[in-house]
């Protein structure tokens, strides 16, 4: 066997089922999808919660109270620990910096952030004991006397 000699093993690639091609094909006539109603036709599909015609449970049941979920607002954790093995004396903490380390998701171009998923958030848990600057959205407030006592500095969030 040569090393350019590719190919699938037996059995991966299945033959597709060619339907609708006459009687002597096996698979004419209604081409495997039974004998005539609403599944048989083209475009015969009802919606999720369709209940043949009868008020679906979804719309019988009364919709009480609030829901805050889609107002709802999801961080992206960091815990300060997490930081601290990451990062050494003097640099800044941002959300850049935090992407091209891996502790966030997102992307970053030319040195500016292009894109992140959802807001950072640093948290508190973990030991810290670096003089670092955070110039991040928010904060926990552990975090924030964790990093004060280590004789960080934090920028607030609206002069960014």
């Amino acid at each position: 066997m040569q090393d350019f000699d590719l190919h699938a093993p037996a059995g991966a690639n299945k033959q597709r089922r060619i339907l609708g091609r006459g009687q002597g094909s096996g698979r004419g006539t209604t081409a495997g999808k039974g004998n005539k109603g609403q599944q048989s036709r083209s475009g015969g599909k009802t919606y999720v919660g369709f209940e043949g015609g009868q008020m679906p449970l979804y719309r019988r049941i009364a919709r009480r109270g609030f829901s805050n979920y889609p107002f709802k607002k999801e961080f992206q954790i960091v815990n300060l620990g997490e930081i601290g093995r990451r990062y050494e004396d003097g640099e800044t903490v941002d959300a850049a910096s935090l992407i091209r380390k891996g502790l966030v998701k997102g992307s970053v171009r030319d040195g500016a952030v292009k894109r992140i998923t959802a807001p950072v958030k640093v948290l508190g848990d973990g030991p810290f004991r670096k003089k670092l600057t955070f110039n991040v959205g928010s904060m926990s407030n552990k975090a924030r006397e964790k990093i004060e006592k280590a004789g960080g500095t934090l920028v607030p969030a609206d002069e960014t």
